[in-house]
């Protein structure tokens, strides 16, 4: 197939460090994804990097077998950045308009964002995006977008992501010494959903949950913009780290059985049911309840859950949600974890699989490859409106703002 264009995503999570390489041809925005590779995420914890060297050298690995699926050299990425470090919050801007004719431009745009963007935020936060949720011109409310309307004054509610400066800078320099650069880094929390999410979806209302190793990210939308945004620090790792403890097993052998025997409903289990330890570990020879292993399952992800419901309180959207709830990542694999998430959330429930793409679909036909695929179609768009290869050197508010044109442009229905 002839390609104009490449673009590769590298989703760096705290398990497993995800490359996927797609090509687009003229006739079609569809990404053909060309291209795999994962690897194990060593030198990471909770999206933050411990070991430079082991983080590098993870990455690198990465690059380098979706490098040689795709037959195409990988000399640019969209870098996924998520963990417990993103923090959220909500802000106003307003400005009068600038136009002598009242008509409100892109510039107008611009500087009720930089408006917004004056808060109080510590020292070693920086704001890696400003997404409006809605605007205001005169007194006309909830605007998807103004920009060619008429109006004195402009108003935005808008929402705020922010991340820590170490953190972002140390998962930069990894990347950048792996070999590639960075044309842009985009919050996990913004990715995911766009690989997962219909624009039906959207403008109904409805939650996407992304379950990773390190944390669980939250995004709502409603008619067709987005809400809010939420990093709940608990994940697919912290259920390992109590299989561990409740059954006194090794963190690779608790993986493991997990893995194996992991669900949600201890009710579907027989009290007597035990699992041999020595069937999947050369350390932990015991025989344990299978019943106390999916117990301890349950309470971890029901806390999942009963944050994910805090947080639409927050907003007055618990159980409001049309579409419901769409479960995605590594962790929403579980089983019965559409039954639990149910009679927690008092809404719909459905896994979430990556869409709108063709080639190798067999390789990433999989829930944990959403962000991956989110930053794809997010890349595609940024490439589309913006001409393209202005390498990522360091976040700056001008581009993060036209960053958000961008992305409500391919929000608007």
């Amino acid at each position: 197939m002839p390609k104009s264009r490449i673009i590769t995503s590298l989703d760096v999570g705290s398990s497993k460090i995800r490359t996927v390489v797609a090509g687009f041809d003229d006739s079609s925005s569809i990404p053909n994804i060309i291209g795999v590779g994962v690897t194990p995420s060593t030198g990471l914890r909770k999206g933050s990097v411990i070991d430079v060297e082991e983080a590098i050298n993870s990455i690198t690995t990465s690059l380098e077998d979706a490098e040689r699926m795709a037959g195409e050299p990988i000399n640019h990425v969209f870098l996924g950045l998520g963990g417990t470090h993103i923090e959220t919050m909500d802000s106003k801007g307003v400005i009068a308009v600038s136009n002598a004719n009242q008509e409100i431009t892109e510039e107008d745009v611009d500087r009720v964002l930089e408006a917004a963007q004056a808060v109080s935020i510590s020292g070693n936060k920086k704001i890696l995006r400003i997404i409006p949720k809605t605007f205001t011109v005169d007194e006309q409310k909830r605007i998807k977008y103004p920009v060619g309307m008429t109006g004195i004054r402009l108003e935005v509610e808008a929402h705020i992501i922010t991340g820590l400066v170490p953190t972002i800078k140390n998962i930069e320099k990894c990347v950048l010494q792996s070999g590639v650069d960075i044309d842009d880094i985009i919050p996990t929390c913004l990715a995911f959903p766009e690989a997962v999410l219909s624009k039906r979806q959207k403008e109904l209302g409805v939650v996407a949950v992304d379950i990773g190793s390190g944390g669980t990210a939250v995004t709502v939308f409603e008619e067709g913009m987005m809400l809010h945004t939420a990093v709940i620090p608990v994940g697919g790792e912290n259920v390992t780290n109590d299989i561990a403890i409740g059954l006194r097993t090794s963190i690779d052998t608790a993986e493991k059985i997990k893995i194996e025997y992991g669900s949600c409903m201890p009710e579907d289990v027989n009290d007597r049911e035990t699992i041999d330890l020595s069937l999947l570990s050369k350390i932990d020879m015991q025989k344990v309840s299978k019943k106390t292993m999916v117990e301890i399952i349950e309470a971890r992800y029901q806390e999942i859950f009963l944050l994910v419901k805090e947080e639409l309180k927050k907003i007055h959207r618990d159980g409001m949600l049309p579409a419901g709830v769409v479960l995605t990542g590594a962790g929403s694999k579980m089983s019965g974890v559409i039954d639990l998430a149910r009679d927690t959330l008092n809404l719909p429930v459905q896994i979430g699989f990556p869409q709108n793409f063709d080639g190798i679909v067999d390789k990433i036909d999989d829930p944990a490859y959403s962000t991956a695929i989110g930053l794809i179609h997010w890349g595609s768009r940024m490439q589309a409106h913006t001409g393209y290869n202005l390498t990522f050197r360091g976040l700056n508010l001008k581009k993060t703002y036209t960053g958000v044109k961008n992305f409500i442009k391919g929000l608007i229905p």
